[in-house]
């Protein structure tokens, strides 16, 4: 039952507000939505039940909460979608990076802080504003930290179409942005979903290295670089490192070429500018981080979460695909030591590339 206080708001002009508190609070876009997730529930159900999910179990985990925001939070029926940009507009662009295969590439999402906490203490400032406004109500903070399918919803709420490469994409300003969203009791008018606009543009599907992307709007995480060089904790296929090149954490080919994102604005947080020169480093540079500098440059950053034996496991793969040198052999070998099982591993494969045997 609702009480008192709940059945005198205006929920049409208090959606106005959280918009324009959420624009103050640094979001560039506020939508919200209803919960009825069932089109994108049959989805999900098809993909993990193909296995394209790889590793990642947790995708499997949680039930049927995922694709019911109120068996997750009880009592939701709207959810406010949140979009914050990060493209670093100043970083070193990513085509000169990627043409220069003894220098490293780091997702552009990751080159900076790491925009979990930021985003949940501003979707919690949102939150406080609101409970200013109509007193104690129910609701939860989520930044890509429990069982969301935040890009539906977010597409539910306006904030753009899911692409053919299962990014959400905004027409003003492409892909380059982060979600977070805040599920809450209060019944809101919603928004109206965005519509799709990729039109017979394949352009994603076409440039992706592996061919992850294996038919419009279907991902086989499997084979995508992201996954292979973040998610995945085990040994990379063989078949597919040499397609990787010089990513070592992530892979944004889908979004280079996406022709919305000629409409991308750089980010105004400070906090997603590149840190540590990891938008121009080199491979060789990074491998040779100690464990201690490795969780030193990273420390507030995405990056940390793979830990340092995948850090050094994409960067053997990457070397493996550098042009070959004195000094990719010797930074290779110097490596071997005190390797772990999985890094040796990828070690003599990229000194095998290179056609060198201890």
């Amino acid at each position: 039952m609702p009480t008192p206080q709940t059945r005198l708001i205006d929920h049409a002009a208090l959606a106005r507000d959280i918009k324009s508190w959420g624009r103050d609070l640094g979001f560039q876009h506020i939508g919200i939505a209803d919960t009825d997730l069932s089109r994108h529930e049959a989805h999900l159900v098809r993909w993990l039940a193909s296995g394209r999910h790889g590793d990642m179990d947790y995708m499997l985990r949680h039930g049927s909460r995922r694709t019911h925001p109120a068996e997750l939070v009880p009592g939701t029926v709207r959810v406010i979608s949140a979009r914050m940009d990060y493209w670093p507009g100043a970083a070193t662009p990513i085509q000169e990076i990627l043409e220069e295969p003894a220098r490293a590439f780091v997702s552009r999402y990751a080159l900076g802080r790491d925009y979990h906490k930021l985003m949940r203490s501003r979707l919690q400032k949102l939150a406080d504003r609101v409970a200013t406004r109509v007193g104690s109500f129910g609701y939860r903070v989520f930044t890509d930290s429990a069982p969301v399918l935040e890009k539906a919803l977010a597409e539910k709420a306006g904030l753009g179409w899911i692409g053919k490469h299962t990014n959400l994409i905004d027409a003003k300003t492409g892909s380059w942005f982060f979600l977070g969203e805040l599920f809450t009791d209060l019944p809101l008018p919603p928004d109206e979903p965005a519509s799709n606009h990729c039109g017979s543009c394949r352009a994603c599907l076409d440039i992706c290295p592996t061919k992850a992307i294996v038919a419009p709007y279907e991902l086989d995480a499997r084979r995508c670089i992201s996954y292979l060089t973040i998610e995945l904790r085990g040994s990379i296929p063989e078949e597919l490192r040499p397609l990787i090149g010089n990513r070592i954490y992530g892979c944004d080919d889908c979004q280079l070429v996406c022709p919305w994102n000629k409409f991308a604005r750089p980010t105004p947080e400070p906090d997603f500018a590149p840190r540590h020169g990891l938008d121009a480093a080199t491979l060789i540079e990074l491998f040779r981080w100690s464990e201690t500098e490795f969780l030193t440059y990273t420390e507030g950053s995405a990056i940390r979460r793979i830990g340092y034996d995948c850090w050094l496991r994409n960067i053997a793969v990457a070397l493996g695909n550098a042009p070959h040198s004195e000094a990719v052999i010797t930074a290779l070998r110097a490596g071997l030591p005190a390797a772990s099982a999985l890094v040796a591993e990828h070690i003599h494969w990229a000194l095998a590339r290179h056609s060198y045997s201890l």
